[in-house]
């Protein structure tokens, strides 16, 4: 399911750009009305349209917005995105908050479609981070799904993911699992870095171990141990070049920072024509 975009936050962005008033847009007579095109100039997934639509409608409901792609859709270079028809002032003021959401969104599909790409006819899943854009998450979140891969935690309320300085904190690896349990029933995973650390989570029973920088061999030797009795989640310093192989080893899940955190903006263009005047 699309979700939309909280209103509070496209006012944020809009305001962050406006101010007090977009003075360029000024000199263009109110009653003028124009149509714009956006066309990508580089190859793509689409996503972010409700984003899109949103900085639109909050400047000037009678907006009207056509697109030719289908979110998730992958659009080859010089492709028309859409088509925007109504008053010149709000199309001007609204055109780089739009854009850029809609290149960045579009960007973190883009990857994460690579990334499913390329673990696709294995058993295993991509997970994105929290490595995110702030005051983007869930829309960022949102766009990993339209490229094919699958979120991990919203943030810190929705699960619990011990790593090694709450290891150290809470003692043992034994312990801050215990004390997991004890506190909430959400899904517990564990951080190790060694199959020591391995074997010592398997004793205690998360739902999930991440795997931190292991080894292609150590991973197999690590799904070898765990016979099928946790989750394994492989994570650190995965590529696109390295990303089959350690798919291959039989790990549930592969944990990718740079979906959401090494994106370059889709390239986008947006041109306006003016629309004769009505008589």
């Amino acid at each position: 399911m699309k979700p939309q975009p909280a209103l509070e936050d496209i006012a944020a962005y809009l305001a962050e750009d406006l101010g007090s008033g977009d003075l360029t847009a000024n000199i263009i007579p109110e009653t003028t009305q124009a149509s714009a095109r956006v066309v990508t100039r580089e190859n793509m997934v689409l996503c972010g349209q409700s984003w899109f639509d949103a900085v639109f409608q909050q400047l000037d409901k009678h907006i009207v917005i056509e697109w030719a792609h289908q979110e998730g859709h992958e659009v080859a270079a010089d492709s028309l995105l859409c088509q925007l028809h109504g008053p010149a002032r709000a199309l001007l003021t609204g055109e780089r908050t739009a854009l850029n959401l809609l290149q960045t969104l579009s960007a973190t599909a883009s990857v994460a479609r690579k990334y499913a790409q390329a673990v696709a006819g294995t058993a295993c899943k991509v997970l994105d981070t929290r490595k995110t854009i702030p005051g983007l998450r869930l829309a960022q979140k949102y766009a990993v799904q339209c490229g094919g891969c699958v979120n991990h935690r919203i943030g810190l309320f929705d699960a619990i993911l011990i790593k090694e300085n709450h290891i150290i904190a809470a003692g043992s690896i034994s312990a801050a699992i215990a004390k997991a349990r004890e506190l909430s029933d959400v899904m517990v995973e564990i951080e190790v870095e060694s199959l020591a650390e391995l074997q010592e989570a398997l004793t205690a029973q998360p739902d999930r171990i991440m795997l931190d920088n292991f080894t292609t061999a150590d991973l197999q030797r690590a799904v070898a141990l765990n016979q099928g009795q946790v989750e394994l989640e492989a994570s650190g310093n995965i590529s696109l070049n390295t990303i089959r192989g350690i798919a291959e080893t039989g790990v549930d899940y592969i944990s990718i920072g740079a979906l959401t955190k090494h994106i370059n903006a889709i390239d986008l263009s947006m041109r306006i024509e003016l629309l004769p005047a009505q008589p």
